[in-house]
């Protein structure tokens, strides 16, 4: 079934209105819990309608700096700032913000248009424009032709929507998104993600969307913000993350890397004889992030190294499998679908130049 086609500009409320969106200023922004250190510093700026992600691990700080955001946690130290004013001290009702978490927290006794209309009806819009505007939202996301559904007759993907039209029906500056889709199944997170992304790039909001999930991150974001231990590693476009990562903890989080010993000299770092550019000068013995796309498999005649597979997958497209190389270490190569290796195959391998990141090795 197709979904409900995004209402043109001239029928819809909120696209007709939108603004320009609003710059969102995290300056070194500081969160202790007790004797725990959870955000360092953090300095974070965010342009106007720019879809910004916090991409991390669990308990790097990113939802904390998101709550820092909204209002919900105070910080120790830093400011926030909303289109250049402090807003620091500013209660989370006076911040103007919509924000989607991942359980949907919608009222059972409501209906879904209710639902939508709640956060109007708490600011005093009167239940006629509370309802046509809440439509308008519904529409925006694909559900006014369920206004009258209770939460408990949705499914998950829907119940998330109505959350998101919930969060966007009052015209807030700023949307923040906090884990929205984690509950999901994998194929309606695929479509609620690219939804959001359609949704936001119409309204032109400014967007902080927190994730542990890297696909997710790189697929809708303009720039994303890695942390590790409560600091940003890097704050880049998705394509220099993964092209050119400026920390190992980087490379090892976004995308899928294989670690080996090289051994670099400046710019350069040198695997199984083959001298490869680094993204950060370094010397001596480092430990070496090579993505699966830059090993090639090829004959004996042009191979940097030796190996044996323990492990190939189909993955539709392509395939990706696992070598065990003669100097012992054990690396990903993607290739050709067409090509299938099998267990115990003795295969060759090349390292394509391009840049890696690199640190030292333990």
């Amino acid at each position: 079934m197709n979904p409900t086609p995004l209402p043109r500009t001239a029928d819809n409320v909120l696209l007709a209105e939108a603004g320009d969106g609003t710059r969102v200023e995290f300056r070194g922004i500081e969160k202790s819990y007790g004797s725990a250190k959870v955000l360092h510093g953090v300095d974070l700026d965010i342009a106007p309608g720019e879809f910004v992600s916090l991409l991390g691990p669990s308990g790097c700080g990113k939802t904390t700096a998101l709550r820092v955001l909204a209002g919900l946690e105070s910080s120790d130290g830093g400011a926030v700032l909303l289109g250049g004013r402090d807003v620091s001290r500013v209660p989370t009702n006076k911040r103007d913000m919509g924000m989607v978490f991942q359980s949907y927290s919608l009222f059972p006794h409501l209906s879904v248009i209710e639902n939508t209309a709640f956060g109007l009806r708490r600011r005093g819009v009167r239940k006629p424009e509370a309802r046509r505007r809440a439509a308008d939202a519904l529409a925006l996301v694909g559900l006014d032709h369920l206004a009258d559904r209770f939460p408990h007759q949705l499914s998950g993907g829907q119940q998330q929507r109505v959350a998101l039209a919930r969060a966007l029906v009052t015209e807030p500056r700023v949307l923040l998104l906090d884990e929205p889709l984690s509950a999901l199944d994998a194929k309606v997170r695929v479509q609620l993600r690219d939804e959001i992304r359609r949704i936001q790039l119409r309204l032109g909001i400014t967007t902080l969307f927190v994730t542990h999930d890297q696909e997710e991150a790189l697929a809708v974001s303009d720039r994303i913000a890695v942390m590790d231990a409560g600091r940003i590693d890097q704050l880049d476009t998705p394509e220099n993350l993964y092209m050119r990562p400026a920390t190992a903890h980087v490379a090892s989080f976004v995308g899928l890397s294989s670690v080996v010993r090289g051994e670099a000299a400046g710019d350069h770092v040198t695997v199984w004889g083959t001298r490869i550019p680094l993204n950060a000068a370094a010397r001596g013995v480092v430990d070496v992030h090579l993505r699966p796309e830059n090993l090639r498999v090829v004959g004996e005649q042009e191979a940097a190294v030796a190996g044996t597979v323990e492990e190939t997958i189909f993955l539709g497209s392509l395939r990706r499998s696992l070598v065990r190389t003669e100097s012992g270490d054990l690396v990903r190569v993607q290739h050709d679908a067409a090509h299938r290796l099998s267990f115990g195959e003795r295969v060759f391998l090349a390292v394509d130049p391009q840049p890696v990141a690199a640190r030292e090795a333990d």
